[in-house]
C-alpha cells in the first residue's frame, strides 16, 4: 500500500496584508528548522515543527495511544529484523529510531497489519497471519494485465497483545480474512473488515470479540474504517463496482484473494450502519480517512488530481462533502494521516526525504489548520 524549500517563502505565501519585520520574524520563529526542509510553504499553513520518526523500510499506519504518548505502527524494515510487515511501537517524543530499534510487539512470524491501542494504553489489537504459517505469505506477482492489486490473505485473524509482545487473546476465528481493526475513542467497540460472508464488509464487535454486528452489505471492498471522536459515526473507503464487467472483475480477483484499490471513494454512516452515504465522488483512489478532532471534517489520502495515479497527497473535506482542501503538496506519497486524541498533532506516512529510495517513513507535526 502505499522539498527542500526556503522557510521564508511561507510568510509571503500566507500574507494578506503588510506586516512589520518584528511580526514576520515572530511568525517564522514558530516553525522548526526542519520545516523548511520537509514541508512546502503551502503545507506550512497546516503543519509546523515536523519531525521524522523512522529512517528506512516501509513504515505505515501509525496510531496513537489514548494518552497520545505512544505510537503503534507496522514496518518491514530489515534492520529491525522484519522480513515483512511486523508491529512495533515507540515513544514518539523520546525514542531515536535513527540509531535504535523499536520494541517488537507482534510475534515476528507471518505478516501483520493494522495495529491499534486499546484504552488502557498497555494493550494493542492487530491482525496477523502467523497461525497460517511462520513464513511471510507470498506477495502477488506482477500481473500481465498491468493491474495494481492488494492481497487479502485468508489467514489474517485479529489478536490482542501487551507491550511486551505477549498475545493475550484471539478475537476472530472465522474462515477468511479478518483484519483492519480500529478502536472507538469511547473505548467500547472495534470496527474491522471481514470476508466471512464472501464479500469484504465492515463489522463491529466489543473489545473482547463478542457482539459481532455486520455494518455494510453492498458489493465491494469496505475497509480501513475509523470511528468519529464521539464514537457515533464511521468513515471508511469502499469500492462499488457497478457495471457487469466491473462486478465480474471484482469477484474474480476476490476469488484469487486480491482486490484492486484504484477506484475507491469515502463512505460515512452512523456506527450501526444507518444513514449510510457516499462522502466523496472524486475518482481514482480516495482512502485512509480519519476524523478531524472537531468531528466535522475528514482528512484522507487521494490521487484524484493526478493523471497517472501518482502522487498521493492529503486532503480535508467537510462531512457534507463541501470545502475540499489540499493539505500536503509534495510530489511523492503521503497517506495514513491520523490526528492525536487531543487534536494537537498529525502523524502520517510519506516518501519525502527518503534519499531517492522507495522508503516510506513516519512523520509527526503540530497541526495548525482549522
Amino acid at each position: 500500500m502505499r522539498l527542500s524549500l526556503i522557510a521564508f517563502l511561507f510568510a509571503a505565501a500566507i500574507a494578506c496584508s503588510p506586516k512589520s519585520t518584528t511580526e514576520s520574524e515572530s511568525m517564522a520563529s514558530v516553525h522548526s528548522s526542519s520545516d523548511s526542509l520537509l514541508l512546502s510553504p503551502e503545507e506550512m499553513k497546516y503543519l509546523k515543527n515536523i519531525k521524522q520518526l523512522t529512517f528506512g523500510g516501509n513504515n505505515a499506519e501509525a496510531y496513537w495511544s489514548f494518552n497520545d504518548s505512544l505510537l503503534v505502527f507496522q514496518s518491514d524494515y530489515s534492520e529491525w529484523g522484519a522480513a515483512c510487515d511486523q508491529i512495533f511501537y515507540l515513544n514518539w517524543r523520546e525514542d531515536d529510531l535513527k540509531n535504535n530499534s523499536p520494541q517488537l510487539l507482534s510475534t515476528g512470524l507471518g505478516r501483520t497489519t493494522c495495529s491499534y491501542f486499546l484504552p488502557d494504553n498497555q494493550t494493542i489489537v492487530y491482525a496477523s497471519t502467523h497461525l497460517g504459517g511462520e513464513e511471510c505469505p507470498p506477495v502477488p506477482e506482477r500481473r500481465t494485465d498491468g493491474k495494481y492489486v492488494w492481497p487479502i490473505y485468508d489467514s489474517f485473524d485479529i489478536f490482542t497483545a501487551d507491550l511486551n509482545g505477549n498475545i493475550l487473546s484471539q478475537l476472530t476465528s472465522e474462515p477468511g480474512y479478518d483484519a483492519e481493526a480500529t478502536v472507538s475513542p469511547k473505548g467500547d467497540k472495534i470496527v474491522f473488515t471481514s470476508l466471512r460472508t464472501g464479500d469484504l464488509e465492515l463489522y463491529t464487535m466489543n473489545l473482547d470479540g463478542t457482539d459481532v454486528r455486520q455494518i455494510t452489505s453492498d458489493l465491494g471492498y469496505d475497509g480501513g474504517a475509523f470511528f468519529s471522536p464521539d464514537g457515533s459515526k464511521l468513515i471508511w473507503r469502499a469500492s462499488r463496482p457497478q457495471t457487469e464487467e466491473d462486478i465480474q472483475e471484482y469477484k474474480e480477483l476476490l476469488a484469487e484473494g486480491l482486490v484492486m484499490p484504484t477506484d475507491m471513494e469515502l463512505y460515512i454512516s452512523n456506527v450501526d450502519g444507518s444513514d449510510m452515504r457516499k462522502l466523496t465522488d472524486l475518482g481514482k483512489a480516495n482512502w485512509a480517512p480519519f476524523f478531524h478532532p472537531s468531528g466535522e471534517k475528514i482528512i484522507f489520502a487521494s490521487n484524484h488530481q493526478t493523471e497517472r495515479g501518482f502522487p498521493f497527497n492529503l486532503f480535508m473535506i467537510n462531512l457534507d462533502g463541501t470545502g475540499l482542501t489540499k493539505i500536503t503538496s509534495d510530489d511523492t506519497f503521503d497517506a495514513f494521516p491520523v490526528f492525536s486524541n487531543d487534536g494537537k498533532y498529525l502523524v502520517f506516512s510519506s516518501n519525502r526525504n527518503n534519499g531517492g529510495t522507495r522508503d516510506t517513513n513516519l512523520f509527526v507535526a503540530e497541526w495548525i489548520g482549522d
